[in-house]
């Protein structure tokens, strides 16, 4: 960033909020290293995070907010860069069940344990999010205790540590894997590291291959590889969120966001992914891309 643009954010907002400008993003070395340089809108995203009482104007930090408070319900998103560690998070939406992203590791999962395996159901379970097609690959992982330790070896591989695959279901209408607790912020990071595992290629090529009937959200992105999960809770209120890859300026990120509108309405959570899609892209050059490391 300019001095002379860090001038004008120091006149705009303040003594306190040009030192956390100043600290992270108008440092004399951030220019020359895109993959450490912190930008204005990470600067925005770890002020909220601290609670403090300002959000730099114009950032993507700054036009969540904006889009939350205009809608009703609760929303959250992360960012952080593929083979990175820097996350940023927005909202007030944290956690809730995968549903069908959780897809995603069980196809990893599926496929090391057999290399066989019906490459038709992993197309079904990723492309079009087909529930019984996902659920022929868990009962080919063993019995439910080994199929739930088979997804979560996954998980944990991919940065995760924390997230639990229960082994059996807790609701009889729903898979045991899809009601999963899986953070916003593990499922980013599993995002970010997603690319670099072995034999993480074939899931990849399908994520890419969505149907054009869930292609929103990330789905705007032009070669964006996303998984997406959607469902009630036990009062039918509808859960939607997504994650994936998306291409930035200077490499690939991961997003993970999230939608529980208070209609619990399907139409509507989707609509609130279009919307925080459409920040995003707004917003692009804004987050720091990366890549695999060797």
């Amino acid at each position: 960033m300019s001095t002379d643009r860090c001038g004008r954010l120091g006149k705009a907002l303040g003594a306190g909020l040009l030192a956390v400008a100043m600290l992270t993003s108008c440092s004399a070395g951030s220019s020359g290293d895109s993959a450490e340089a912190t930008t204005i809108t990470e600067a925005a995203a770890r002020s909220d995070q601290m609670n403090l009482e300002f959000t730099l104007p114009g950032t993507l930090a700054a036009d969540f907010q904006e889009l939350s408070a205009g809608l009703r319900g609760h929303f959250g998103m992360v960012a952080m860069p593929v083979g990175g560690e820097r996350i940023l998070t927005f909202g007030d939406w944290t956690t809730g069940p995968a549903w069908s992203t959780m897809k995603v590791p069980l196809v990893i999962a599926a496929q090391r344990r057999n290399p066989d395996v019906s490459s038709y159901a992993m197309t079904l379970a990723i492309t079009s999010s087909d529930n019984a097609a996902a659920d022929t690959l868990w009962q080919g992982l063993g019995s439910p205790q080994e199929a739930a330790k088979a997804v979560e070896a996954v998980l944990r591989e991919g940065g995760d540590s924390k997230t639990a695959v229960p082994p059996t279901r807790s609701r009889a209408e729903h898979s045991a894997f899809g009601q999963a607790e899986w953070s916003l912020i593990e499922q980013a990071r599993f995002a970010s590291r997603l690319p670099c595992l072995p034999e993480s290629d074939t899931v990849m090529d399908l994520m890419a291959e969505i149907v054009p009937n869930h292609r929103w959200g990330l789905g705007a992105f032009r070669d964006a590889e996303f998984k997406g999960g959607w469902g009630p809770d036990a009062a039918g209120n509808y859960l939607v969120r997504q994650f994936g890859i998306i291409d930035g300026p200077t490499g690939k990120i991961a997003i993970a966001f999230a939608a529980q509108p208070d209609s619990g309405s399907f139409s509507e959570g989707m609509s609130a992914l279009d919307k925080m899609a459409t920040l995003i892209s707004d917003h692009l050059d804004e987050l720091t891309g990366g890549k695999c490391r060797p």
